[in-house]
């Protein structure tokens, strides 16, 4: 069991059994609690501080979003990531970020690319100083700008509807991208294109910067084998 866990806030408002939830979600999502790893219900619940019911009911909630399995007459674990499932993930993303990316080409206002210059700007200050929470927290920002400034809202419904997914698999992304130079000008080279208002070369470089992530996770997978 993973040692950086400890006792969660009481005084948030939410539900005790949601603040467990997120606490655990973000866990898994970082990588502080490994696939495969199991999750006790006794231990969690002495490391948080809370009964057993709420972590129970927390653990529920995490199954449901897949990021954890409960096998038979071994309990709760959390959920390994295959081969398979990054390509059922990518593969969809892949088709959305694209035409996200085109349409917001199309559509984004002026303002937006201000913004997602920014966001740009920001995200290189934190990779040339390896802050990862930092780096990850801008990726977000600025392929969510990107998905908003498409102006489809069942586009980004579907894309909030594998946020956890595909930020599970940002997180090894971006902590095992060997050349973060390239990764920024993935990042600039969208940019650019969705500036100048270029919808073909914006679907295009969505599409290359999909390919590469692919690359690196499924590589960053077989090595945690």
């Amino acid at each position: 069991m993973a040692g950086k866990l400890s006792k969660v806030n009481l005084n948030d408002y939410k539900p005790l059994r949601e603040v467990i939830f997120d606490t655990l979600r973000e866990a898994i999502i970082t990588g502080e609690l490994k696939p495969g790893e199991r999750l006790m219900e006794v231990k969690l619940a002495e490391k948080m501080g809370v009964s057993r019911t709420p972590v129970r009911e927390a653990i529920r909630m995490l199954e449901l979003e897949g990021l954890v399995d409960m096998l038979p007459r071994k309990g709760a674990h959390v959920a390994e990531l295959s081969v398979k499932d990054i390509m059922d993930v990518l593969e969809v993303r892949a088709s959305m970020d694209s035409l996200a990316t085109r349409l917001a080409a199309e559509r984004i206002t002026d303002e937006e690319i201000k913004e997602l210059k920014q966001i740009q700007v920001q995200f290189v200050n934190y990779t040339d100083k390896d802050n990862l929470q930092g780096t990850i927290k801008k990726d977000v920002e600025f392929h969510e700008l990107i998905y908003r400034a498409s102006r489809n809202d069942r586009l980004l419904q579907i894309s909030n509807n594998l946020r956890e997914q595909i930020q599970r698999f940002r997180v090894i992304y971006l902590k095992d991208y060997s050349s973060p130079n390239n990764l920024i000008k993935e990042h600039e080279d969208i940019c650019a294109a969705i500036s100048e208002r270029n919808l073909e070369m914006a679907q295009k470089y969505a599409q290359v910067h999909i390919n590469n992530q692919q690359k690196v996770i499924i590589k960053a997978i077989k090595n945690l084998k």
